[in-house]
């Protein structure tokens, strides 16, 4: 078995209870309230903008160039991808300020998940930013690839799902899945262990960013 695939079953039940969320199905049918997608649009830029740092330091951390050259590709991608998608949406949804989305204050869960990003990049080796980038890439695929047939009836939430359904994005995904596989062929028990450990608290977060975007989550103080 795969490194990929073990911990693809590791994380099995708290995906499924992403597949399941009331966000994620909500954007599905069409039945998400427009408030709770404006809020995640927001705080999802914000967090696109901290996993593009992340991808940069998995760069500088390759052993080889043809790997540093792709993290930074993969870094760049962040940007005109996604957060050019997020900024068309901020426009239909009046949250951009000259065209930038600005969050001066992220939720905590938003704050609580880069950390985890940057603590596992700075920390730790490729393989351990590889392990805490990977749960965004490919959760977000398989949900793009399940819902692929939904008809929300919502243009903004149709282009969400045909977004992360494409073969372009798959091709990310699959890159990195095999990047990490390679990592994990060369590396010891004690480091995949962490990264399995690394893996498993993104793919929590993963779930706990819907839970804040469908709640509208704030700072209890």
């Amino acid at each position: 078995m795969k490194f990929s695939e073990h911990l693809r079953k590791k994380v099995d039940s708290i995906w499924e209870g992403s597949f399941s969320h009331p966000f994620v199905t909500g954007v599905a049918d069409g039945s998400l309230p427009i408030e709770c997608f404006r809020y995640y649009v927001q705080q999802d830029s914000y967090y696109l903008s901290k996993f593009a740092q992340v991808q940069s330091i998995g760069a500088a951390k390759a052993k080889d160039f043809y790997t540093t050259s792709r993290m930074a590709y993969h870094a760049t991608t962040s940007y005109e991808a996604e957060h050019m998608l997020h900024e068309g949406f901020a426009k239909e949804l009046g949250i951009s300020k000259d065209g930038v989305i600005v969050v001066d204050n992220p939720a905590p869960t938003a704050l609580a998940y880069t950390n985890h990003l940057f603590s596992a990049a700075y920390k730790g080796s490729l393989g351990d930013v590889l392990a805490a980038i990977l749960p965004c890439y490919w959760l977000y695929w398989e949900i793009g690839e399940k819902f692929k047939g939904s008809s929300p009836g919502v243009p903004i939430y149709q282009k969400w799902i045909d977004t992360y359904g494409n073969e372009w994005f798959g091709s990310l995904v699959k890159e990195q899945i095999e990047r990490m596989d390679a990592y994990a062929e060369q590396a010891s028990e004690e480091e995949k262990r962490q990264m399995e450990s690394i893996f498993i608290t993104s793919s929590k977060y993963e779930y706990m960013f819907w839970e804040m975007a469908y709640t509208l989550e704030d700072w209890p103080i």
